[in-house]
C-alpha cells in the first residue's frame, strides 16, 4: 500500500531551535525554550484528558506565562509577542525541502497535520516557503481535540478521502506516532536529536534520523 504522508510541523519539519537566541535574552538561558515546550505539551495533554479545549495558540502562551513564573521572570508583554510570534517563522531543518521534493517526484501525495491552529499552520508553510509541496494543510483546531487523540488522525483522513490505514503520519514526537498508530494510521519517526521512542507502543515500520533518512525508506518500501 502507498500510503498518504501526513507530516507533523513544530519540530519534524521546523526548527524550533530558531526560538533559542529569544528565551536566551528573556529568561538567560536558551534550554528553557526545551521548557516551555515540554510545558505546552503537558498542557495540552491535560487537555485532551479532562475534555477541556483550548486551541494550542492559547496553550502556547498560557505554558509560557507558567515557565516565567516557575523561574521568577516577570515576562513583559512584548516579550511574550516576539517568542509566540517566532513561531509563525521557523525555518525548515535543512534537510526538510529537498526531502519533500523526492517523496512527490516519487508520486506520494503531502499534506501537514498539526495542533496549531489553521492560520499559525498556514503561515508556518508560506514562511519557510514549503507550501507548494502540500495538496492540504490541516490542523486538530478543526476536530477541537489536539494530537494524540485520535480524532485528528481521523479528520485527516477523512478530508483526504482514505481510511486512517491509508496515511502514513511522519513526526518528530513519540507520542503523536502513538497516536497515530493507537487510530490505525501507519507511522514514520523522524528521531531528530534528543528524542526516541515510547517502548510502550509498538515501533513504527520506518525510523530514521533525519526527514531524508525517513524518505528514502517510505519511497523504497511503497514506490
Amino acid at each position: 500500500m502507498r500510503h498518504i504522508c501526513v507530516f507533523d510541523v513544530n519540530e519534524t519539519l521546523l526548527d524550533l531551535r530558531a526560538l533559542d537566541p529569544e528565551f536566551q535574552r528573556v529568561f538567560g538561558d536558551a534550554a528553557v525554550r526545551r521548557e516551555w515546550f515540554g510545558q505546552l505539551l503537558q498542557s495540552a495533554l491535560v487537555t485532551i484528558a479532562t475534555n477541556a479545549y483550548s486551541d494550542f495558540g492559547t496553550i502556547a502562551g498560557a505554558a509560557l506565562d507558567m515557565v516565567a513564573a516557575r523561574r521568577g521572570v516577570t515576562l513583559l508583554d512584548a516579550d511574550r509577542a516576539k517568542i509566540l510570534g517566532g513561531i509563525l517563522t521557523l525555518p525548515p531543518h535543512p534537510e526538510v525541502r529537498a526531502s519533500l521534493q523526492r517523496l512527490r517526484a516519487a508520486g506520494f501525495r503531502l499534506a501537514t497535520l498539526t495542533n496549531s491552529t489553521l492560520r499559525v499552520a498556514e503561515a508556518q508553510m508560506m514562511n519557510a516557503g514549503l507550501e507548494e509541496f502540500f495538496e492540504a494543510i490541516l490542523s486538530a483546531d478543526a476536530a477541537r481535540r489536539l494530537k494524540p487523540a485520535p480524532e485528528p488522525y481521523q479528520l485527516a483522513a477523512k478530508t483526504l478521502g482514505v481510511e486512517p490505514k491509508e496515511i502514513r503520519l511522519i513526526a518528530a514526537h513519540a507520542w503523536d506516532v502513538a497516536g497515530a498508530l493507537r487510530a490505525g494510521c501507519a507511522a514514520a519517526f523522524v528521531a531528530r536529536p534528543g528524542m526516541v521512542l515510547d517502548p510502550l507502543v509498538a515501533r513504527p515500520d520506518i525510523v530514521g534520523a533525519d526527514l531524508s533518512a525517513v524518505a528514502a525508506q517510505i519511497i523504497d518500501m511503497e514506490h
